[in-house]
């Protein structure tokens, strides 16, 4: 069972129906026990950086993400899930994230329009299970106004051209992190869900 961790920030039901629509059961969850026993985990999320460490620590998951990624299970966080993975964000301050990627947050350069709506192609950057079947310069769809500033090149996995060249893909091990939407990405975000659930 893969489950989605439900911590108040958005795109949850999107996640879990994209999931069944490629054969795998997900299950939307506000239970660090069902987590915890799960096969693999999903960090979803849209929205502010800072609220969502607050609402990840009140739901007790801080600990279990910490479990799941040393685990060895596979893990995937999307969008505001990608973001949190990292040390720290500048959105709204300072906030401290999950530390899981070593980096940084930061906001989009001054002159872009923000956020960065649409789609966008990924250049591939090194082969990872969850790529499988995706051509090089596909395109999906994004919708963000910060981006992440991995401090290990190894963890780079795709790169996006939106003003700057970006990581909208880091991933180390069983762990991934994917800044666009796959479950809004037609045919080929699909085929990105279905590679992550027949992860081993």
């Amino acid at each position: 069972m893969i489950a989605i961790i439900n911590y108040g920030m958005g795109n949850l039901r999107s996640v879990q129906k994209g999931f069944e629509r490629v054969g795998f059961e997900a299950r939307v969850t506000e239970d660090p026990e069902e987590v915890r026993m799960a096969d693999k985990v999903v960090l979803p999320g849209v929205g502010a950086f800072g609220d969502a460490v607050k609402n990840l620590a009140e739901a007790g998951m801080l600990e279990v993400i910490d479990e799941t990624v040393k685990s060895g299970k596979p893990f995937l966080g999307i969008c505001l899930g990608l973001q949190l993975m990292f040390e720290t964000s500048e959105e709204g301050g300072f906030h401290r994230g999950l530390g899981i990627f070593p980096g940084h947050v930061r906001l989009l350069p001054p002159g872009l329009k923000v956020p960065h709506m649409g789609w966008n192609q990924i250049e591939v950057q090194k082969e990872v299970p969850i790529l499988k079947d995706i051509p090089d310069e596909s395109s999906f769809y994004f919708v963000h106004s910060f981006y992440v500033d991995p401090a290990e090149p190894d963890i780079i996995t795709t790169l996006t051209e939106y003003g700057i060249r970006f990581t909208s893909i880091a991933s180390s091990g069983n762990v991934f992190g994917i800044q666009f939407h796959p479950e809004k990405s037609s045919s080929l975000g699909l085929r990105i869900l279905k590679n992550f659930g027949e992860l081993k």
